[in-house]
């Protein structure tokens, strides 16, 4: 239960305000004015803003000493912990100021939109005053959409403009990963106009096996949630990275150095340790040092895995140096860096979320004597941060793993391996004498295995060996020679094979070993360049080396393995980019039909529908479907085949289930008939497309809708409008379903006549781009029968993904494109709508008997005479 509110100390000057008052008018703003709160509240409160001023951002606030502290946050708050949100310091704001709501007039201080987002009590957690001192502050939340810890850090420098803070959850039962979950995005509406009461009550705690992570006290593998009692297996593949070409955009990751050694599984039966590489070779024997310090970490059944080094003097690990060392036999010096626990004590612990995992391996580890065993730690630094860190200290990289993931015996992207240069093991095919020095190898020849198992060149390496090195590797080669080259389509070099030629000729080898090589890049025909040979790698099997390729799941916002829920519908390639100009995505696009399909289902419900595929998203092939074929979308209906004569069946959009259910068979766009399934032949509205032509200017768009409202308003006809999504804007007339397609189509091309008549240098009647330049076509052709206009609310297929968003007339003047919002923005503009701006349309229905005579067009003259276009 929140504790109670520390009591607010006395401020009868409200100097704390003085700020606040300075740079409001309140003759002009409707804001309330800077007066302490002069009683103490049984709770102390907090209220989060949604404030679309010059740009959108969320103003966040706590209630202290009888005012709120306030932090500008331009992304919001969100609830996964590896989202630290930028917050600005601002000015205090009375407390009165909690429950605004309003528009900040123009040319006032923050001049824009203001709705209570969310808001409830907060608590502190330690003495808050002290903690803003420091600029270290941790609360909990109990909000109508927060909840749980956070914490707020200042990380302003000396010289500062502002004062900058992190705002971040903290791991407990309310955290979510942003990819599962978007709270900004899920609620972006008003909790005064559309409360939801307090989230502790209405719902259970989203994620308890976070809950056992932020405290950071489990003391037994049983305490984990996911843990399940199970026999220790006596195998056990490793979980292996996937390379990437960059470091995650979104989720909460966990960044480790990655070693340059070999990989180690660790077995512990009975207290007894066995070592084992990741080919499952036992290697206890040859490490039997380290095993004893394995150990003596004390447990009684275990699986660790990990990675074995050799340090320099510097700390940093020297992959030659653990090459020696097993060559030696002196393996007293190799550190093992432990980063997983699979199994524990009799429990298998894969499906608990790594950082639990790695929770309790560190309090093991961390209790032990010695160093041989060591914790692989992981860094809060951000990915490109430490992997220049990585490069500069000469290190492979670093290798970034998902928080939440469980752990899977097999390569996956719920671990990622981001290399500080190229790097990557190769078979030798062969080798050549050192010039002036036959005993010495001079170079080796690399290759790799295709898909087909087949050896590929990939080129020689020279460097990287010392003398000794070179002549002990002339003596391993010279065991393997054979007369022919392994690579695939080589034949045998002419002549009688000799083991002794001339300094410098290629010798070619059985392809058993494996060296590690670095190098600059991979050129066009295959080959490395500038490669320094590493060492030999005696953990992995030549026939298992094939060439690594990045791949792009490093930019992905889904785990691995987990197809999001959006609603009841599973979207499955949820991370797929379909409009790389934004990188906004499939699941971006299901998100956006969640949250407008209480808007959008009116104008689809009853309506014959045409569905703009794209499975390849805005670059690639678009193609309509209008009828259902064998890759039925579920939840879509197919109406009676007598709507439309001669045609297969056409189709409806009856539910958001169904709506969302097309946006995962890629439907990107919806378009609509003009007339619904009541009366098919009878059209319930017309409409007018305005299409700019090339170098029209958007203010001559504008003028335009204006012009083309004020021609409806003169025949006694209301129009709504609409952007298209597009160049565009939408002026759609309700009609009653009284007339035929026919009519109404010529009686709308009548009208756009008349237009390009009386305004020839701003419309024109013809379609077509060269009829367009520097003009705009009224599009009239949408009011056949047949037709159809982008929904409401529907995404184009275009890039930027823009959304058709009706509007209010009012709000034309400020418009600044017909593309003006997209998937990503739309949802956020209908949070501050006061009123639905189409409220009325429905209610609405027109006739044209007096337009069509106050244009001087007849009903029976249109039904007859086409006119001409």
């Amino acid at each position: 239960m929140p504790k109670p509110a520390p009591k607010p100390t006395a401020n009868k000057q409200s100097p704390a305000l003085k700020p606040y008052d300075a740079k409001r008018n309140f003759a002009v703003t409707p804001e309330p004015r800077g007066e302490p709160s002069g009683k103490s509240a049984p709770q102390l409160s907090f209220v989060v803003q949604k404030h679309w001023a010059s740009r959108l951002h969320y103003d966040f606030r706590l209630e202290l000493d009888g005012v709120l502290l306030s932090w500008a946050v331009p992304k919001g708050p969100s609830l996964d912990p590896a989202e630290k949100r930028m917050a600005v310091h601002v000015e205090d704001h009375p407390v009165s100021y909690g429950s605004f709501e309003g528009t900040i007039p123009p040319r006032q201080y923050g001049a824009g939109a203001v709705i209570v987002w969310d808001h409830g009590s907060w608590e502190p957690v330690g003495d808050p005053r002290n903690g803003l001192a420091k600029g270290k502050l941790l609360f909990k939340l109990h909000g109508e959409k927060l909840a749980g810890l956070w914490e707020l850090v200042r990380i302003a420098k000396p010289g500062d403009k502002q004062d900058p803070w992190m705002l971040f959850k903290k791991r407990d039962a309310w955290a979510r990963p942003l990819a599962e979950y978007d709270v900004i995005a899920a609620l972006p509406d008003s909790v005064i106009a559309k409360p939801l009461g307090p989230i502790e009550q209405r719902q259970p705690r989203v994620n308890p096996n976070l809950a056992a992570s932020a405290a950071a006290t489990v003391s037994s593998p049983s305490e984990l949630a996911g843990a399940v009692n199970a026999p220790l297996p006596a195998t056990l593949a490793p979980q292996l990275a996937t390379l990437a070409r960059a470091a995650p955009m979104r989720g909460e990751w966990l960044y480790e150095l990655k070693f340059d050694g070999y990989r180690l599984l660790a077995r512990i039966e009975r207290g007894s340790a066995r070592l084992f590489t990741r080919n499952g070779h036992d290697w206890t024997d040859r490490m039997k040092p380290l095993a004893a310090a394995v150990q003596s970490l004390g447990l009684r059944s275990a699986w660790l895995d990990g990675e074995i080094v050799v340090l320099d003097d510097d700390g940093t690990p020297n992959f030659n140096a653990l090459q020696n060392a097993f060559d030696s036999a002196r393996t007293d010096a190799i550190r093992y860096f432990v980063f997983d626990l699979p199994f524990a004590d009799g429990y298998d612990l894969r499906q608990v979320p790594l950082y639990a995992r790695r929770a309790l391996l560190k309090q093991l580890i961390d209790g032990q004597d010695g160093d041989a065993v060591r914790f692989s730690a992981d860094f809060p630094a951000d990915p490109a941060s430490l992997l220049s860190s990585a490069r500069a200290m000469g290190l492979e990289g670093i290798v970034a793993k998902r928080a939440d993931a469980p752990y899977v015996s097999q390569r996956s992207d719920t671990w990622l391996k981001l290399k500080s240069s190229e790097r990557q093991e190769f078979v030798i095919a062969g080798f050549s004498d050192r010039a002036g020095s036959a005993s010495e190898v001079g170079s080796l020849m690399l290759g790799y295995h295709d898909a087909d198992g087949r050896l590929q060149s990939a080129g020689n390496v020279g460097t990287g060996w010392d003398a000794a090195t070179g002549v002990e590797l002339r003596k391993r080669l010279a065991k393997l020679e054979v007369p022919a080259s392994p690579f695939a389509g080589a034949k045998a070099k002419p002549g009688r094979w000799s083991a002794k030629r001339p300094a410098g000729e290629e010798h070619w080898v059985k392809p058993q070993l494996v060296a590690e090589v670095s190098f600059a890049e991979w050129t066009p025909d295959g080959q490395v360049r500038h490669p320094v040979f590493r060492g030999l790698r005696s953990d992995k099997p030549a026939h298992s080396i094939t060439r690594e390729s990045a791949t792009a799941a490093a930019a992905s916002p889904v785990a691995a393995g987990r197809n999001p829920r959006v609603g009841s519908v599973k979207v499955s390639h949820a991370d797929r980019v379909i409009d790389p100009t934004s990188g906004l995505t499939k699941l971006d696009l299901l998100r956006h039909y969640e949250s407008v399909g209480e808007w959008m289902l009116p104008h689809l419900r009853r309506r014959p529908v045409s569905l703009l595929r794209g499975p390849n998203g805005v670059g690639g092939q678009l193609f309509f479907q209008k009828h259902d074929d064998p890759l039925s979308i579920p939840g879509l209906r197919q109406l009676d085949a007598s709507l439309w004569p001669g045609h297969a069946a056409m189709l409806e959009v009856p539910t958001i289930e169904a709506l969302l259910s097309a946006a995962q068979m890629n439907v990107i766009e919806f378009h609509t008939w003009n007339s619904t399934t009541q009366a098919i032949e009878r059209p319930d509205r017309m409409v007018f497309d305005l299409d700019p032509g090339e170098s029209v200017a958007w203010s001559r768009v504008i003028e335009a809708a204006l012009l083309t409202r004020t021609m409806l308003t003169e025949l006694g006809l209301q129009g709504w409008l609409k952007t298209s999504g597009g160049k565009g804007l939408h002026v759609v007339v309700p009609l009653a379903p009284r007339l035929a397609f026919d009519v109404v189509k010529d009686f709308s091309q009548a009208i756009v006549l008349h237009l390009a008549q009386t305004l020839p240098s701003r419309f024109v009647a013809k379609s077509g781009p060269a009829n367009r330049v520097g003009k705009i076509f009224v599009d009239y052709l949408r009011n056949g029968p047949g037709a159809t206009t982008a929904a409401a609310f529907s995404a184009r297929a275009r890039p930027g993904l823009g959304v058709s968003m009706p509007l209010h007339w009012d709000q034309l003047p400020a418009l600044k494109s017909g593309a003006q919002w997209t998937i990503a923005t739309a949802r956020e503009h209908l949070s501050f709508q006061q009123a639905d701006p189409w409220a009325d349309y429905w209610t609405t229905p027109q006739t044209l008997t007096a337009a069509m005579k106050a244009l001087g067009v007849a009903p029976a003259k249109l039904a007859k005479t086409r006119l001409s276009r």
